[in-house]
């Protein structure tokens, strides 16, 4: 993976604001931005500024700085010196930081707080054999993303042994809107909050195949929730192919996507579409039917 993908979730790029705003369906709404670290803005009278600017400072950390000055926190933060010292303080008494005197990093126990979350995720447990045996099947790669504001995050993936320039693990976060998970996950968003994304979203070109045009996209995802899948050639990292399904509780709501991830050298388009997508499908209702069954269990 290229070094500013790997970097996304930690610090994101700031290319400039569309002029346009695209309408889905209803009134248009105005086209705002979000800054990087905009849980710091919230005009609620419930909303706890101090909590936010900690966990802003526990994400400031990445596989590009894992290990930073005070200045450094401050700067990537847009902390003070001062403020950043008691976060980065208290977190250490806390645990979930480390100091050598002069650099801080992460302790372990950071984990702890996307584990709550996987642990209580029950599509996991459900849909991890079904990947295993999708990846025995077709010798690529497969996971699980979630869509979390305008990006998706990998909750579960079963690699395959082929090496891939792509380090992609759980807990990796990507644009929505350049992924093949991502666009069926937009895909099946109500129409106003769609709107939302397609107005707010900052579309920045990873690939020269990347589609950056909000009305393109909107007709992607329109003909994605139609055909019931979504393929994307080398538009997130040149020579990666994707293709994905989205996946349904009980209720019928679309609570993750799945894909399979394939190398340009190996998997034409057409075998992509033709050969994988079906397995993909298969594999998707199976999780499908295994989580109504789940749900039958628990409430009997």
């Amino acid at each position: 993976m290229t070094g500013r993908l790997s970097g996304y979730a930690r610090e994101r790029a700031s290319p400039p604001v569309l002029a346009r705003t695209v309408s889905v369906a209803g009134p248009r709404t105005s086209r705002r931005t979000a800054p990087d670290y905009a849980s710091n803005g919230s005009s609620d009278p419930d909303f706890i500024r101090s909590l936010a600017r900690g966990l802003d400072v526990i994400k400031a950390f990445g596989s590009e700085n894992p290990r930073m000055t005070l200045s450094e926190v401050a700067r990537v933060t847009g902390l003070t010196r001062a403020a950043a010292r008691r976060f980065l303080l208290t977190l250490a008494e806390l645990g979930y930081v480390r100091s050598d005197g002069r650099e801080f990093s992460l302790r372990p126990k950071v984990l702890e707080l996307g584990y709550a979350y996987l642990a209580g995720f029950s599509l996991n447990d459900v849909a991890e054999p079904h990947l295993e045996e999708l990846v025995a099947l077709t010798h690529e790669s497969s996971s699980v993303a979630v869509l979390d504001g305008n990006d998706i995050v990998y909750v579960l993936r079963v690699p395959t042994k082929r090496i891939m320039t792509a380090a992609i693990s759980v807990g990796t976060r990507f644009p929505a809107y350049a992924t093949s998970m991502g666009r069926v996950l937009l895909a099946h968003l109500p129409s106003e909050q769609l709107e939302a994304y397609l107005n707010s979203v900052q579309f920045e070109a990873y690939t020269k195949r990347t589609v950056t045009d909000p009305e393109r996209l909107a007709e992607i995802l329109k003909t994605a929730r139609s055909q019931g899948y979504v393929v994307t050639d080398q538009e997130l990292e040149e020579g990666l192919r994707s293709a994905a399904v989205a996946v349904r509780d009980a209720s019928g709501t679309v609570v993750a996507a799945i894909n399979i991830s394939t190398h340009a050298s190996r998997v034409a388009m057409d075998d992509l579409r033709r050969k994988l997508v079906p397995q993909l499908v298969s594999a998707a209702r199976s999780i499908e039917s295994d989580l109504a069954a789940r749900e039958v269990r628990r409430k009997t």
